[in-house]
């Protein structure tokens, strides 16, 4: 039977929030052509009129920061800081960026031509038409937030489907852009099970911009393929960090805790699984477990108190505490944590370090997406570098080195998508940095000039420079003299001299 509503549930309680509908095939597809009737006024604007509408947004969205937080706790799970450090404030700083720097992106880009100097090229963004955007449960706010004002500066209409678990952000978000006077068939929002997802691909949109799990986003790869849409997928990552036996411990141990934590682990950023050379693995391991035992956990709220709130999805929880008991029959060391919290209903484990971690483990290669770090000891620089790049994943990772060149150098042989030296997570939502993976995490960049400019169809445009002849020399009809010179033409680009100075012309 086809569920027509679905409850919206609370993770720190297991109480029901509010319940929603499950939006129909036929009301989908209604609200794609809704949205393509209003794109054609708004792609008729400039970039410059499209952000100054966009700014009333922002500032919509900054008179509710607090009420958007406390949703966002609320429906999430993560602590009231992590909800404005990880949702509301990111999702303005997307938004100003580019405001400021659309209209520079998607400027006309010039084209040098090497050959045809009679005439001129350029590149013209111009937008795809309706995006439908996907987006999961762990950034509620942040990710709509941010893929939406980038589909709509590029001049696309938008239609979100939010994660099922987590919708009400994106309700709150489209009621910003209500708020602020945006037609309200340009952004629309559809809420329910995977058989919405699937209904707006159905639906004829543009472009798909999915953020989710692989499997997840294999489906959605293979369903804009066989209707040729155009896609952009941002997976899961099983990110490394690397600690040579020169890094800072005190900083080094202090990303590890935020990086693995935060959110409860519950990133697609966050630090999986580390290799440190044996010179400094004793030690580190020894910092991270005192400081992750000091951690508190337990129901969001805005006093600062708690550092770790509910895992968001029950399931999440029973799939890391699936990892846990694999690593411990397989001799892994829970140093801290590695249980539980007891507090009603609500899905709380404790943030678990395990050291003397092997490839045999599972929590080493499979994507755990919960507060659980395990620590694998490596000879060297080189071991880690191969064990790091044993994985069918590439999103992320990060190196920790008191050598700034050292850094740049083992960074470069990491086979993902993106690398921080010396920092965590923070990568993974600056405007101005691609995210994007490698292998199965995904295809296509977010944010960054490359991933506004993946939201617009690059269209060539060549002019003449001067008067064209009215007749083009190799035009129809064929001749003998013709063919003559076409042969001339042709030999001249590979033969000798005149090889070279084709060559010089084409530089």
């Amino acid at each position: 039977m086809v569920s027509t509503t679905f409850d919206v549930l609370n993770p720190a309680t297991g109480q029901s929030i509010r319940t929603l509908p499950c939006h129909t095939p036929e009301q989908v597809a209604e609200d794609v052509a809704r949205a393509r009737r209003a794109q054609r006024a708004w792609a008729a604007l400039t970039v410059e009129a499209r952000g100054k509408k966009l700014e009333r947004v922002a500032e919509a969205i900054g008179r509710r920061t607090d009420a958007i937080a406390r949703l966002v706790s609320e429906e999430n799970g993560k602590v009231h800081v992590e909800a404005l450090l990880h949702d509301v404030g990111p999702t303005l700083l997307v938004m100003n960026y580019f405001i400021e720097h659309a209209p520079r992106i998607l400027a006309r880009e010039s084209i040098r031509l090497a050959i045809a100097k009679h005439r001129k090229s350029h590149l013209a963004y111009v937008p795809k038409g309706v995006v439908g955007v996907i987006t999961p449960w762990n950034f509620p706010f942040f990710m709509p937030g941010s893929d939406v004002s980038m589909a709509l500066l590029a001049g696309n209409a938008v239609v979100l489907k939010p994660s099922e678990i987590t919708p009400l952000s994106a309700l709150i978000l489209k009621e910003c852009y209500d708020e602020a006077g945006i037609d309200p068939d340009l952004f629309r929002v559809v809420t329910g099970l995977g058989e919405t997802g699937a209904a707006l691909i159905d639906a004829g949109v543009d472009h798909v911009v999915f953020t989710g799990s692989v499997p997840t986003g294999r489906r959605v790869g293979v369903a804009c393929a066989e209707r040729m849409i155009p896609y952009t997928l941002e997976l899961g990552g099983k990110a490394p960090a690397v600690v040579l036996d020169d890094a800072d411990l005190d900083r080094t141990a202090g990303a590890i805790l935020w990086g693995g934590f935060a959110n409860a682990g519950q990133v697609c950023a966050s630090v999986e699984r580390v290799y440190a050379t044996g010179h400094v693995y004793d030690e580190l391991v020894r910092r991270v477990t005192d400081q992750a035992a000091k951690l508190q956990v337990g129901p969001p709220n805005g006093d600062g108190v708690v550092d770790i709130g509910a895992m968001t999805w029950p399931e999440q929880r029973d799939i890391v505490e699936a990892l846990v008991a694999d690593a411990r029959e397989k001799g892994g060391r829970v140093t801290t944590g590695g249980e539980r919290v007891a507090n009603g209903d609500g899905t709380f484990y404790r943030p678990t370090v395990i050291a003397d971690c092997n490839h045999d483990m599972r929590v080493m290669k499979e994507e755990v997406f919960g507060p659980v770090v395990p620590f694998m000891r490596v000879q060297d620089e080189a071991e880690a570098i191969r064990l790091a790049n044993e994985s069918h994943l590439g999103l992320g990772a990060y190196v920790f080195t008191k050598d700034r060149e050292r850094g740049m150098r083992v960074a470069e042989q990491l086979e993902v998508g993106s690398v921080m030296v010396n920092d965590v997570l923070t990568h993974a939502g600056s405007p101005e940095m691609p995210w994007g993976g490698i292998r199965q995490s995904g295809l296509g960049v977010v944010r960054s000039e490359r991933g506004l400019r993946e939201l617009c169809h690059a269209r060539h445009v060549n002019v003449d420079r001067v008067r064209p002849l009215e007749r083009d020399p190799f035009w129809f009809p064929y001749g003998q003299r013709q063919t003559k010179l076409t042969r001339r033409f042709v030999r001249s680009i590979y033969d000798g001299a005149a090889s070279r100075l084709v060559r010089k012309l084409l530089t």
